[in-house]
């Protein structure tokens, strides 16, 4: 077997290492008259980006050579998991390394050696080549279940401890070793991803807005998250200390517009089994909604080429002008500009669509499309194409009514807590007032039937954590009750220790808002007490009402049909009503279409979107903000400035 390996950089280190590596093992090898096995270097080259600078022997017995350790596979596995070779395990790998040592990889950091490293005495080679005979000679076995056991596996042993750990490997779908960029791949990733009108989805029962649990799903928990070639990050870890939920939370490093960004994905369940598998579904659906990844074409033009056959992203919101004036990291749309677009299917218009990739992959991005920041609002992932636009368009909806509420200074009508019929709901209220919190629910729907709930938490001592804010949204109105609650309680066990370690900051942002900047900002700015004043109308409510008299509208409007289409179809023609297109854009990865899994991004251009930093919020800048509550019926007209209430948002 001819061996060939990447060239080596000067003075490298690792691949002074690796080359000698490679000749011990050749001389055992040699005395057992077998044939010897390839060896790599993973780690000290970017393999990352749009063109990798270095692939990986793909080999079935490789050894690749690390900084800590040595790897061996991928081995094993069954065909139906797709081919993985070594590239797609260095891949994998360089996601999960520290901060430090991506951003020096990735961006071109100079690095000097502090020496020949790592060091290989005559036992730990002894190691290497016992573990690639086992493997080798097909006497390796690895306990694994569910979804993982199909898969294959790579088997480390640590260079420090000799410790031997052996993962399942997801194969990677952008390796360009064993997944090439063809035509052919090109042509099945858009037949693939290419979304058309909904079709008829049987449901369980006519109340049921999921088909199927998500323990239903087969996730490959151990591929999934492991420290050697995770999916989403290095593990998961509980809380067995949370007083309100049994949460289970991972995380991993995803760059995105202003470099590395740690994103934490997590599931806040009742029980640690079913937190986990809402913890892996959210990761999943970050991770097909922070980059693409699957090989589906991308047109490069600018907006005046295409014309109708695009969206015109201004309809759905810009910066004001001073942004674009005094944030360099943003500039105006430019319709004469080329950006790339992906493909949507309008629901309402029932045709196809080319949407700006910006708006879909809210962590990619180039420099000529670079008007606006997104995040996953509207992302979502179902056991259907059907289920994910669902539940995306709902999530559009109750942000929409979340900002027209906030910003139009709606006063709305309290729910009565005990009219909600839900026994878990109890249960959520009495674990909040254990934490010395008082939760209240809103009816925060504006001109959109569809029932959204506002929650909010106020801690009965105006100590730090004195407001949290969360809303749900659902067909059926007790569970977007039940939503609301629910993620109030994932967050009022921490925001109190979050005001408390930033005082100075945030009560500087009472008095300048232009310093509310990121995310956190938002919600830990209404832990201080001093902004319960612009909360007066949520902590005053015009009335309280039993939930039966709110949303009687609704349940006579609310299909009971066995279908799940049917719900799309009146979601879609509610939203059309108030005058926007429909839109979805298929984000599914070729990993979760193998779990049974569908992503997508909905876009309802003209509805409000929700933004963090003060100065980027489109929502101030749309005509809806100011005539949805006339449309509505309440207000008498059409809201002027001075009528907006102009503080940021409070949402989490």
């Amino acid at each position: 077997m001819t061996t060939v390996t990447a060239p080596a950089p000067a003075a490298s280190p690792l691949e002074a290492t690796r080359a000698d590596l490679q000749d011990r093992l050749a001389v055992r090898a040699a005395a057992a008259r077998l044939p010897a096995p390839a060896v790599s270097r993973i780690g000290d080259v970017n393999v990352l980006g749009e063109t990798p600078r270095q692939t990986v022997p793909p080999h079935e017995t490789a050894v690749h050579l690390t900084a800590q350790a040595v790897l061996l596979g991928p081995w094993g596995g069954s065909p139906g998991a797709g081919p993985a070779c070594g590239t797609c395990l260095a891949m994998r790998r360089q996601r999960l390394r520290t901060r430090t040592e991506r951003e020096a990889l990735e961006t071109g950091i100079e690095t000097t050696a502090a020496g020949r490293w790592p060091a290989l005495p005559d036992h730990a080679v002894d190691a290497v080549w016992s573990l690639h005979r086992l493997i080798a000679s097909g006497a390796a076995r690895h306990a694994a279940e569910g979804a993982d056991a199909v898969l294959p596996r790579v088997t480390e042993l640590d260079l420090e401890s000799l410790r031997v750990r052996t993962f399942p490997l997801v194969p990677e779908p952008m390796c360009p070793h064993c997944r090439p960029f063809t035509e052919e791949a090109t042509r099945r990733a858009a037949v693939e991803s290419a979304l058309t009108a909904p079709v008829s989805r049987p449901k369980p029962r006519p109340d049921a807005y999921r088909l199927c649990s998500p323990a239903d799903h087969p996730l490959p928990v151990k591929g999934l998250a492991n420290p050697v070639c995770g999916v989403l990050g290095g593990g998961t870890w509980i809380d067995v200390t949370s007083p309100t939920t049994a949460p289970v939370a991972g995380s991993v490093f995803m760059r995105g517009y202003a470099g590395l960004t740690d994103v934490t994905w997590s599931g806040q369940a009742n029980s640690f089994a079913r937190s986990r598998d809402l913890a892996f579904l959210e990761g999943l659906e970050r991770y097909a909604g922070t980059h693409r990844r699957h090989r589906a074409p991308v047109v490069t033009a600018s907006f005046d080429e295409l014309g109708d056959r695009a969206l015109d992203p201004r309809h759905c919101g810009l910066y004001a002008p001073r942004t674009y004036a005094e944030d360099p990291m943003v500039a105006p749309f430019d319709p004469a500009r080329p950006i790339p677009w992906v493909t949507g299917w309008s629901l309402r218009d029932k045709r196809p669509v080319l949407v700006p990739a910006r708006l879909v992959y809210y962590s990619a991005g180039t420099r000529e499309d670079n008007f606006v920041f997104e995040c996953s609002n509207g992302c979502a992932t179902g056991s259907s194409p059907e289920e994910a636009v669902l539940f995306g368009l709902m999530e559009l909806v109750e942000r929409d009514a979340f900002l027209l509420g906030w910003y139009g200074g709606l006063t709305l009508p309290e729910i009565d807590l005990d009219s909600v019929r839900a026994p878990q709901v109890r249960a959520m209220v009495d674990r909040a007032a254990l934490q010395g919190y008082d939760v209240h629910v809103f009816d925060n729907r504006v001109d959109l039937p569809l029932p959204v709930v506002t929650g909010l938490a106020v801690r009965r001592d105006d100590g730090p954590g004195t407001l949290a804010f969360a809303a749900g949204a659902s067909f059926d109105p007790e569970t977007a009750v039940e939503s609301a609650i629910s993620e109030i309680l994932t967050y009022i066990p921490h925001l109190p220790r979050q005001v408390a370690e930033r005082p100075a900051e945030l009560t500087a942002m009472v008095d300048d808002f232009g310093l509310v900047a990121r995310l956190p900002d938002h919600a830990a700015l209404f832990g201080l007490p001093a902004m319960r004043r612009h909360a007066h109308g949520y902590l005053t409510p015009s009335r309280v009402a039993p939930s039966a008299e709110l949303f009687a509208g609704w349940e006579e409007l609310r299909p009971r049909t066995g279908d799940l289409c049917d719900d799309v179809t009146l979601l879609r023609d509610l939203i059309a009503g108030a005058g926007c297109d429909v839109i979805a854009v298929d984000q599914t990865t070729p990993e979760q279409r193998r779990m049974g899994l569908r992503t997508v991004a909905t876009l309802a251009p003209g509805m409000l979107p929700i933004d963090f930093g003060w100065s980027r919020q489109r929502a101030l800048t749309m005509g809806r903000l100011r005539t949805a509550p006339y449309r509505a019926g309440l207000v008498p007209a059409p809201l002027r400035e001075e009528d907006l209430r102009r503080v940021p948002h409070p949402f989490p």
